[in-house]
């Protein structure tokens, strides 16, 4: 999930292409992206793809085909995968469950009655990441010559480390909570343009880039105060304040500086007062500002691709089309590393 703040960034984020990025190091929310690929590559009916076996692969299949995408553009891959959770994430892994049972209800009601939208529509929110699925997701990025770096807790806090100590470029994931961890550079849809249905409506989804000091500066706040708004928004790691939005959020971040401030001059929303213990508030903005991060992971290093493990691992294991599987390397094979493109850095400068 993550905060809440997609209205604040309208005024500094960026539409880009994969042109923008080439040969750019991008640390890739591994999690995030596979959960992705889980919710939205499902059958008419809202079930995931599977093998023969009765094996889930929809996340080899996203994970298969969009690095391709990354590798046929010139752009250097890093999937950051999470580790152990903070003891105040478990609280939200809890709910997220209560709400996946709901779903999957609902789902199968669905599908009795043929409804295959709405049984399409609940089934993505019953996606699970399971340890196989985790393993499986590894060992094909391995034969795909990408590197892994395996983070101490939060994927999006190992990510942000990485750009900062300059052996990536960006940071990709769906959740504003990088931003929270200090990544200086996220992007968002991280794919190529696709379109998506909204409410009846196709709505083109572009490769958003925010720059985090940008946005603090539009915003004439501090990361502190961002994370403090964090706690009042509500993130992973505190569900925060009933009746307090992204607007309300930053409004009060910026008139009291504090929420220990906000605290002190007993602020009422909907006539009920604010008040966070102060342990909590310390908590959470420790688990932001100095994150469980492994600062000795080994080094970034593209291996050679294994065309014949890609093969009998997607086709041999998982039944997958050998002639969708085999274009798709031959499409590698063959790729045009002379393509003219434009760097993001020059097109900044431009525009």
């Amino acid at each position: 999930m993550g905060i809440k703040i997609n209205e604040l960034v309208k005024d500094v984020k960026r539409t880009i292409t994969f042109e923008n990025l080439l040969n750019k190091y991008i640390a890739i929310d591994a999690f995030n992206t596979i959960y992705q690929f889980l919710a939205i590559i499902r059958q008419r009916d809202g079930t995931p793809l599977k093998d023969y076996n009765g094996n889930v692969t929809s996340h080899l299949s996203g994970l298969f085909y969009r690095t391709i995408n990354f590798l046929e553009h010139n752009i250097k891959p890093i999937y950051v995968f999470d580790g152990i959770p903070s003891e105040l994430k478990l609280d939200t892994i809890k709910e997220r469950r209560k709400i996946k049972e709901i779903a999957k209800e609902k789902m199968v009601i669905a599908q009795e009655n043929e409804d295959f939208g709405e049984a399409k529509k609940f089934a993505q929110m019953t996606s699970k990441l399971d340890t196989e699925m985790i393993e499986e997701s590894k060992k094909l990025l391995s034969y795909l010559g990408i590197p892994i770096i395996e983070a101490s807790s939060e994927g999006e806090a190992q990510s942000a480390f990485l750009v900062e100590k300059g052996d990536a470029w960006a940071c990709a994931s769906q959740d504003y909570d990088t931003l929270l961890f200090g990544g200086e550079r996220l992007l968002r849809n991280f794919a190529v343009s696709r379109s998506k249905k909204v409410k009846n409506t196709t709505v083109t989804l572009d490769i958003e880039y925010i720059s985090l000091s940008k946005f603090l500066d539009n915003l004439k706040i501090t990361r502190e105060q961002l994370i403090e708004m964090g706690l009042l928004i509500g993130t992973d790691f505190f569900p925060g304040i009933k009746g307090i939005g992204q607007h309300k959020a930053l409004d009060l971040i910026k008139k009291y500086g504090s929420i220990e401030n906000i605290v002190k001059n007993h602020v009422n929303i909907g006539n009920i007062e604010i008040d966070i213990e102060k342990d909590i508030i310390e908590q959470v903005k420790d688990i932001f500002l100095n994150p469980d991060i492994k600062k000795d992971y080994p080094k970034i290093i593209w291996e050679k691709i294994n065309y014949d493990k890609v093969e009998e691992l997607l086709i041999e294991q998982h039944n997958f089309a050998k002639p969708r599987v085999q274009n798709a390397i031959e499409r590698l094979k063959k790729q045009n590393s002379s393509k003219t493109q434009v760097s993001i850095d020059s097109f900044f400068k431009k525009n």
